[in-house]
């Protein structure tokens, strides 16, 4: 095998029909893009259609090679054969389209001498039959430009929001939720993920005063398929081991993020297709890990990256840090986010986790360990990343009339956001926030007579720190850029503040558990049945789920 850096060979992109000209263009010493033939737009990755005019009429172009620093981060934690860290992970405006961003490497420059909005041009190096596009800062730097615009800003998001259809009864209000279990959490349990699953949907159909015959229905994310410590083999794995003998199931990645084996299950009992359904998502991801380590399990790098990573491994940028901390460092560098405004986040959750004999980090923190802590990829260290774990959340959906005669009063459903607005391609899309939570909001609110101030309790996605702030911002608890005063070092989101924030702990100290632990949560808080983190008069709380990837929203309130 050929050596780079003395560690092996990259991860390279797999040659196909639509993409060999882009990583073989370097052969001549140009940069080359698919490029409309009605329009002139660049199109990447490369599309059978153009997705500006829709033109399929295409051609390939090659351009300056020169492009603007639009992101970068100093990764110190993940390392890949032939790429050891630390590396510079860099997003550049390409300089004739600038809605075209190359995730990519800086290269031949200290990375503290990187400004948002250099000058950049390619390098390109070979490895193999591919030559990898790299950038490196011009020799004469004239002053930064600015960095250019969203394709679709945040101010022009609720122009392209869809009407809600206009019908007799809204689905959410034919739904309701009626039970939520958890299995154990916790580090390495070393406990099949199966078996998790089964702990957490016996207590789920348990607490909804239900039998397991009673159960009709079952809807999970990401279902079955290779994902590693993230699943558990789906609806035909748990149906294999209870017999529930569904008249309704379904369960896939490509769906509202964990929330949406929720929304599935909503849109079934409101079509007459099951009266209780069980939802469930289960990780096992340290224990997967470890499984790893010991040789027990294989988790070997593929030859050759296909689909959309192709266009992200080859660089390094193998984790939703690396994009969410550009996304990070263009929010600091145009609003004058800090990252002590992250760190009122994440001791927040901490704080709150204190309380949750769930949790699996408890202990206090403080804004000096947040700060101090080892870093990951600039501007993220430690604490603001979700702690990996094992674990599994089930919440029973049921309708709203079968709902009424259990035991427990539900918890109803005012309203759901799902809208893709934003483009999905994670590099290419909102440079401002993360990516996938700006549509889903506005939907959201189109959806319902309540409003941001309405809400009691907030259960925000925070894989990352990051990913909680853009949250706030994009369900308009704050304006755009206002999460820094909006904080108020963390007064405003504690369990007595204006807007009470992952009162479990979050996914930041409670767990990685993927949104259905902050499910879970909300229910916990409308129910009143959250003991010492208990939120007084909770009746309406908001859950997102996701981001990245299509993500979903839903708005929960109290029978009364």
């Amino acid at each position: 095998m050929p050596e780079q850096n003395g560690e092996g060979v990259r991860p390279l992109p797999s040659l196909t029909d639509d993409s060999a000209f882009f990583w073989t263009s370097g052969a001549g010493g140009r940069l080359r893009f698919q490029e409309c033939g009605a329009c002139a737009a660049l199109i990447h990755p490369p599309q059978p259609v153009c997705s500006y005019c829709r033109n399929h009429d295409t051609r390939v172009t090659a351009v300056s090679g020169y492009g603007t620093l639009v992101g970068f981060t100093v990764n110190q934690r993940f390392g890949l054969p032939g790429l050891p860290a630390p590396y510079v992970v860099a997003q550049v405006a390409i300089e004739e389209d600038p809605r075209v961003r190359l995730t990519t490497n800086a290269v031949q420059c200290d990375p503290q001498d990187l400004t948002l909005g250099m000058r950049m041009e390619v390098v390109f190096e070979q490895v193999e039959d591919v030559w990898l596009p790299l950038f490196r800062p011009v020799p004469e730097q004239g002053e930064p430009t600015e960095l250019p615009a969203d394709e679709t800003g945040p101010a022009e998001i609720t122009r392209l929001i869809r009407p809600p259809v206009r019908t007799a009864r809204k689905f959410e209000e034919q739904a309701a939720l009626t039970g939520a279990g958890a299995s154990r959490i916790g580090r390495r349990l070393m406990v099949a993920p199966l078996a998790l699953t089964v702990e957490a949907c016996e207590q789920a159909v348990a607490d909804a005063g239900l039998t397991l015959d009673d159960i009709d229905g079952l809807a999970t994310y990401p279902g079955a398929g290779p994902f590693g410590g993230f699943g558990e083999g789906g609806t035909t794995a748990l149906e294999s081991a209870l017999r529930i003998r569904p008249t309704w199931h379904n369960g896939g990645g490509e769906t509202f993020g964990p929330g949406g084996s929720l929304i599935a299950a909503m849109l079934a009992v409101a079509g007459g297709l099951a009266r209780h359904v069980l939802c469930f998502r289960t990780v096992w991801e340290a224990t997967h890990g470890a499984l790893v380590r010991q040789g027990r399990l294989t988790a070997a790098l593929p030859a050759r990256v296909e689909g959309t990573a192709a266009w992200r491994m080859p660089f390094g940028a193998t984790s939703a840090a690396h994009l969410l901390a550009q996304n990070a460092q263009r929010h600091m560098h145009r609003y004058g986010t800090t990252r002590e405004t992250l760190g009122w986040i994440a001791l927040n959750q901490r704080a709150n986790a204190a309380l949750n004999p769930a949790a699996v980090y408890r202990e206090p923190m403080s804004m000096d360990d947040y700060l101090t802590a080892r870093p990951v990829t600039s501007p993220f260290g430690l604490y603001d990343c979700d702690v990996p774990c094992d674990g599994a959340v089930a919440v029973v959906v049921s309708a709203v009339d079968a709902a009424r005669e259990l035991p427990k009063p539900p918890v109803l459903v005012e309203a759901v956001g799902t809208q893709i607005v934003e483009r999905l391609d994670w590099d290419q899309s909102t440079s401002t926030h993360e990516p996938q939570v700006l549509g889903q909001a506005a939907h959201l609110w189109t959806r319902t007579d309540l409003r941001p101030e309405d809400v009691d309790v907030a259960l925000l996605y925070d894989g990352f720190t990051f990913n909680c702030l853009s949250w706030i911002e994009a369900l308009g608890f704050c304006g755009i850029g206002e999460a820094k005063d909006f904080l108020d070092g963390g007064k405003n989101i504690a369990r007595d503040g204006i807007l009470p924030l992952n009162t479990h702990g979050g996914q930041l100290s409670h767990g990685r558990t993927h949104g259905m632990g902050l499910v879970h949560e909300a229910i916990t808080q409308l129910r009143g049945e959250g003991g010492a983190r208990q939120v007084a008069n909770a009746r309406v709380a908001v859950v997102s789920s996701g981001g990245l990837t299509p993500s979903g929203v839903l708005l929960l309130r109290t029978d009364t």
